[in-house]
């Protein structure tokens, strides 16, 4: 650490060797993770932004998301507080529009935000699942007819692994009768929450989905290949009915991804801003 810090610009030195600061940043900054836990309303570490740009731009450039659906992470420095943009289509997300909040889904600065109506969905899934660190709300097209039907959506691409262990429904009727099908409230956060349970995902009859992971680059994944292999299923039940090949339980939990190597194509492929 000496001959580290000999190294190191005059103020940064300075910083360090405050005795207040070692022991807490200085490792937290060799590490790479946040340093200290921000108070409520503060700034997001600017690093964290940008990824959070970059997932709402991916999932909307890789058809995921469109005008619609949302993507959020949890603070890394306090787990009772998320990250999510301002109610707006996902591809013209800026790290201005991305506002705090708390559990409760309220602004975390106690500012009014335009936000997302369905953010109850990220607040109680949090809530509920503390290994859970970001989440992605969408309306994806292939997954929708599983949740309308009684044909269960299982893995037959090992890179859709993660859902070996099932992907149940949320029928929001159970819950609240008829309604505009919008997870409006805390009570229905609640309810999503408890269907999706330790799961990776869970459908919405009549809208869409949702997928939780331990990392937002994970999260992102799930979600595009959550919708590939809803395409894929839906193709080879057209083939062969009944008579598909799904990978079993010890497979699915051998070929899980991590989705870095799809990051970083996806990324790629992101217009020139």
């Amino acid at each position: 650490m000496t001959i580290v810090a000999m190294r190191m610009p005059p103020e940064i030195r300075a910083f360090i060797a405050t005795p207040l600061l070692l022991g807490t940043i200085v490792p937290a900054m060799w590490c790479g993770m946040a340093a200290a836990p921000l108070q409520p309303g503060a700034r997001a570490p600017e690093a964290l932004l940008a990824e959070l740009v970059l997932a709402n731009h991916i999932l909307s450039n890789e058809s995921v998301l469109d005008g619609y659906g949302h993507v959020s992470v949890r603070d890394p420095a306090d787990p009772n507080f998320y990250y999510l943009s301002r109610s707006q289509a996902p591809a013209l997300v800026t790290a201005p529009d991305i506002a705090k909040y708390n559990l409760d889904s309220e602004p975390a600065t106690g500012r009014p935000v335009a936000g997302y109506v369905e953010r109850f969905i990220h607040g109680e899934i949090y809530r509920r699942r503390p290994d859970v660190m970001a989440i992605v709300h969408c309306h994806c097209p292939d997954v929708i007819p599983f949740a309308a039907t009684s044909v269960p959506l299982r893995p037959l691409y090992h890179m859709a692994s993660f859902i070996g262990d099932g992907v149940p429904v949320f029928d929001i009727r159970k819950n609240a009768g008829v309604t505009d099908m919008l997870v409006r409230s805390p009570a229905l956060g609640q309810a999503l929450a408890e269907t999706l349970g330790a799961k990776s995902a869970a459908l919405m009859r009549g809208h869409g989905a949702v997928i939780a992971a331990r990392s937002l680059h994970l999260v992102v994944g799930r979600a595009y290949y959550l919708n590939l292999n809803a395409r894929l299923q839906m193709q080879a039940m057209q083939l062969a009915g009944a008579n598909v090949a799904y990978l079993d339980p010890a497979e699915a939990e051998k070929a899980g991804q991590d989705y870095e190597r799809s990051w970083e194509f996806w990324k790629s492929r992101l217009p020139r801003r």
